[in-house]
């Protein structure tokens, strides 16, 4: 049954897929980034890279990787850490699930592994925080393991190249990207295949003005072939992003502030923050925010002033955050929801590791704090 080749995949021969991985790896040699985790066959480190690029930019991820390794250069160094330590050299890099994560692998590598990284999919995969992506790409980079990695450049190059139909951005299409990226890897340089491709996707086929005619695969390409690469990689519309209202308490007694720490588990799990939560239905943020502490710290407080209005994007919704400043009157602490508590000095809060929402309102707690002038209530966006 004949169809168009936009709406079916465009299967290559045996012929054309070797002449691809010939012209794929023939670019890589020549075009690929100089970066400090392809400067190493360490897989700790390897690792550690593949972890802070998922959901990452690689510009992004550069210092923090830079410094994380400064501070951990060993997996054992890791597993000895504590986790706070961690997920302050993590802060701001976003999804610390992945530090967490990392963290607990390294410690029962450390603890049961001898401390050395398994080299076969069972052993790696089953580790916290390894999922198919990160499995595929430290063991084929690191061990030439032939397994085929996917991620969003992947999806992108192969779209375009066979022209899918199915959406990128839907899970259910994930077997049928994987599939093709199984058919096309190089079993003999799996590693090197895996980082052109990707390499391609970041520096040549990017989502937008893609540029083909420096394409090293533009001849095999079928969406260039037919003018339809704008049309690829397909994608569902997204849901519209809900925005939380939160009220937020900077909580004084004399010169210290009551910081709290969320639990290990769950969204920004073993983060600082200060003490509040969301809005109830035709709450104002001023009550929300007295009601918050009471329930979750057993303080009463009295709102001095309004600080700060904060917007924060997270992957599926937002928050509008509102922030007080308040004065202790009554009360002992005791926890409702966090794990720990402190009360701390300003100049002691950088110890800390905070989300970013709060950091975009923390430089203007240590301003007043050091008798500097700044307007009152103001809105800070992401």
């Amino acid at each position: 049954m004949a169809c168009a080749a936009e709406t079916c995949n465009s299967m290559l021969t045996p012929v054309e897929i070797s002449g691809l991985r010939r012209k794929l790896l023939t670019w890589y040699e020549s075009n690929r980034r100089r970066l400090p985790w392809r400067e190493t066959r360490d897989p700790y480190r390897i690792w550690v890279s593949e972890v802070m690029l998922q959901q990452t930019q690689v510009n992004t991820a550069l210092p923090y990787y830079r410094r994380f390794l400064k501070q951990f250069p060993t997996l054992r160094k890791l597993a000895a850490a504590d986790l706070g330590e961690v997920l302050k050299l993590w802060e701001g890099l976003g999804y610390y699930a992945r530090a967490r994560n990392l963290h607990r692998a390294a410690g029962m590598l450390a603890a049961c592994g001898g401390g050395r990284i398994p080299d076969r999919w069972d052993g790696f995969r089953a580790l916290p925080g390894v999922g198919d992506y990160i499995a595929s790409a430290v063991l084929s980079i690191v061990f030439e393991r032939p397994h085929a990695v996917v991620d969003g450049n992947v999806k992108r190059v192969l779209a375009r190249l066979l022209t899918m139909a199915v959406p990128a951005n839907q899970a259910a299409s994930h077997k049928t990207f994987q599939a093709e990226a199984d058919r096309l890897l190089d079993r003999h340089r799996p590693g090197d295949f895996n980082q052109a491709l990707m390499e391609l996707g970041a520096l040549v086929c990017t989502p937008t003005s893609p540029n083909c005619t420096i394409c090293p695969l533009i001849r095999f390409c079928t969406a260039h072939r037919g003018d339809t690469v704008a049309r690829y990689p397909r994608r569902v519309a997204s849901r519209p992003v809900p925005e939380v209202q939160i009220a937020v308490g900077v909580v004084f007694k004399n010169s210290r502030v009551l910081i709290t720490r969320r639990p290990a588990q769950g969204l920004l799990g073993g983060l600082w923050e200060f003490p509040g939560g969301k809005l109830r239905k035709d709450e104002s943020p001023a009550a929300a925010c007295v009601r918050e502490i009471k329930e979750e710290v057993n303080l009463d407080v009295i709102i001095e002033e309004p600080l700060a209005q904060v917007r924060h994007a997270y992957s599926h919704f937002r928050i509008h955050m509102h922030v007080f400043r308040c004065r202790f009157t009554a009360g002992r602490v005791r926890l409702n929801g966090p794990a720990d508590h402190r009360w701390v000095r300003i100049a002691d809060i950088d110890r800390f590791a905070f989300p970013r929402a709060n950091h975009k309102f923390i430089p203007l707690l240590k301003q007043r704090a050091a008798g500097g002038k700044s307007t009152r209530g103001g809105e800070r966006s992401a």
